[in-house]
């Protein structure tokens, strides 16, 4: 007999687990379950949804529990994460193992991951979430503010208002359908073992945390916090304004200097102001103003946010929340999103912040939140007696980009000595690799070309890229495209076998379309097409239509969250796209696959980031430790013959880029 156990809770405590996170919320003292609501469905059929009003002194049922703590018995909830950390803070610790996660599912099947957006996104109408949740969330489960109205209290019980109380356990129990209608939607979808052990390795990382520098990061924010009153002393000196830091101020007394109408203080249009103008009081005004308004230290202040009592910060990756492609995301801190450190007395800084020097710090350095935010990483320390142990994929998504199109002299180059960059600006404009080296125009010109144009990308992402800051003009940026995929026949062809085999699915419903290129097969189902890749993973388009683009070629559009508004909406897509798809997901599997040999082989990783893994290990061996490191992420893969995946790394006292 097959049991399922569908489980929501509704719970308090004192902390805000929007700024601090989940598990410093379950470390409260004072955090409980207010509502429980849950629902068996046995062989199939579904039980009633039973609710028990804890907080009004109902009891967890013997059987809820004895079911809870059965091996056999699945358990189901959506962001199990919460649920399965709020019953361990209570007593119950059910191994993640037996958890199955229901945002994990629909991040899987192309939808989005929170419950309202997926039910909202899949049309479930009464059967999906309810909209009053989050005002319900905010007057029962958090603290409120004391005011003479409220009789001064903190926190709101459900004596204070039993009819809201009562549809907070009405939105619970809705909750919990919500969650079997969007399992019942998603049903012809299976989530291939391997996602689920990527899954449990996840929950485990997260679970172990990271250890943070907290004094580090506290003298970081206080060393940010007078230099930004130093700026606005030194602009109240230059402006004689009152309040520079107020934009209508300071846009009129800058239109005035410089005798032009300044509309915005956007970055781009500060930056823009200052090449046009090169010097005087107005520039000058100009680069405080960037320095002033530096919000690197957002990160420290997360980073001591998410950290408890023993320093270590939890939660911060998050599985799936790269969408389809089953990247990871970042929360709080946002790992996969921090600055890189390329300044030469990385370890001089970081020595003078962690002593709070404010003095040597300026006197040494001239712009101090650069300083502070290469220095992020580094407030990311070891636990006591170990150190850190960095290892990270070589040109991973290039490697898989030259092996998925069979782009041979690209093979050839990443099986010798890697310089793609060099070779590519060979390859482009015929001159000898030999004379190429760092610094010249040339491998600057392949640099750009090779992080811009590898999935259908022209002019408009070279200028992303920096083409324009580098000086080249548009033809310039023309004649390095044209260059570029005439260099690269083989990953041309490669869009385009794509996108002919995602036009020719949608035409031929539940045929099953093979690619040319190491067997990538395509599938429509009349609702869903589906990406099938070597590791046996799916990307799933939801209700995808053939139409016409600009150009009035055929083309693809389908349902997916915009890029730019976040809403769900229609999506268009091209070979170019369906190839960076394609190449960021199995670049990807190759990731997890290393993580969970290194997992096997007990390494404790503590975070990761795309192409790299960083892990807290013993300060014995450690040259040796890192050196095994490299070779298990090394280790060939069934899936991916012929594909090398060579791996370097480092030890270090604290995390950061070698």
């Amino acid at each position: 007999m097959a049991i399922e156990l569908h489980i929501d809770v509704e719970t308090f405590s004192s902390v805000d687990i929007m700024n601090c996170g989940s598990y410093k919320y379950f470390e409260s003292p004072d955090f409980e379950i207010l509502i429980l609501c849950y629902c068996y469905v046995v062989d199939g059929v579904k039980c009633k949804v039973n609710t028990i009003d804890i907080a009004n002194g109902e009891k967890i049922p013997a059987i809820f529990i004895q079911k809870l703590l059965d091996p056999t018995v699945e358990k189901h909830a959506h962001n199990a994460n919460f649920e399965r950390n709020a019953f361990k803070a209570i007593g119950y610790d059910v191994p993640v193992e037996q958890w199955h996660c229901s945002a994990v599912k629909a991040g899987y099947c192309g939808l989005p991951m929170s419950l309202d957006a997926a039910t909202k996104a899949l049309n479930m109408g009464e059967e999906g979430k309810s909209a009053e949740g989050k005002a319900l969330i905010r007057y029962f489960s958090c603290l409120v503010k004391p005011t003479k109205s409220n009789g001064g209290r903190m926190r709101n019980l459900p004596s204070h208002n039993p009819e809201k109380w009562e549809m907070y356990k009405d939105y619970c129990r809705q909750d919990v359908i919500a969650e079997m209608g969007l399992l019942d939607r998603l049903a012809g979808f299976e989530i291939p073992e391997t996602e689920r052990l990527n899954y449990f390795l996840d929950q485990k990382i997260n679970d172990r945390g990271v250890n943070i520098d907290v004094e580090m990061a506290q003298n970081a924010i206080l060393i940010d916090d007078r230099f930004k009153l130093e700026v606005v002393d030194q602009l109240k000196e230059i402006t004689g304004l009152t309040n520079p830091n107020s934009v209508a101020q300071l846009k009129k007394w800058l239109s005035s200097t410089l005798q032009t109408e300044v509309n915005s203080l956007a970055k781009d249009t500060v930056k823009t102001l200052i090449k046009e103008h090169k010097r005087g009081a107005a520039v000058e005004v100009l680069k405080l103003r960037q320095q002033g308004s530096s919000t690197s230290t957002k990160k420290y202040n997360a980073m001591i946010n998410y950290a408890l009592d023993d320093y270590t910060a939890h939660g911060l990756l998050y599985f799936y929340g790269g969408s389809r492609t089953g990247r990871w995301a970042g929360r709080a801190v946002q790992l996969q999103n921090l600055p890189r450190n390329k300044m030469k007395l990385l370890d001089e800084a970081r020595k003078m912040v962690k002593a709070g020097h404010y003095d040597s710090l300026t006197m040494t350095f001239d712009n101090i939140p650069s300083v502070l935010s290469q220095l992020i990483r580094t407030a990311i320390i070891p636990k006591e007696n170990n150190i850190l142990a960095v290892a990270d994929y070589s040109a991973i998504e290039g490697r898989v980009t030259a092996w998925l199109a069979g782009e041979q002299w690209r093979l050839d180059v990443f099986a010798g000595d890697g310089k793609i960059y060099e070779a590519s600006a060979s390859m482009m404009f015929g001159v000898p690799i030999e004379s190429i080296g760092k610094g010249s125009e040339y491998r600057d010109k392949g640099k750009i070309a090779e992080l811009a144009l590898g999935f259908g990308g022209s002019v408009g992402a070279l200028k992303t890229m920096g083409g324009e800051a580098m000086g080249l003009s548009e033809a310039e940026m023309k004649n390095i495209v044209e260059r570029w995929r005439k260099a690269s026949p083989a990953i041309v062809k490669m869009w385009y076998e794509f996108e002919r085999c995602a036009i020719a699915a949608l035409k031929s419903p539940k045929l099953i379309i093979i690619s040319k290129l190491k067997c990538i097969a395509f599938q429509y189902d009349n609702k869903c097409l589906s990406i099938l890749l070597p590791s046996g993973r799916q990307l799933v388009y939801r209700d995808p239509v053939l139409s016409r683009n600009k150009w009035d070629n055929e083309s693809i559009k389908y349902k997916g969250k915009h890029q730019v508004t976040g809403q769900w909406a229609w999506v268009d897509t091209y070979g170019g796209k369906l190839s960076e798809n394609i190449i960021q997901a199995i670049a990807r599997d190759l990731l997890a696959d290393g993580m969970r040999r290194l997992d096997a082989a007990g390494f404790d990783i503590v975070l990761h980031v795309h192409d790299e893994v960083c892990a807290d290990i013993p300060n014995e061996s450690p040259e040796f430790i890192v050196s095994e490191m490299c070779r298990i992420l090394g280790e060939p893969v069934p899936w991916a013959k012929g594909l090398g995946t060579p791996a370097e790394g480092f030890i270090t006292n604290y995390y950061k880029k070698d």
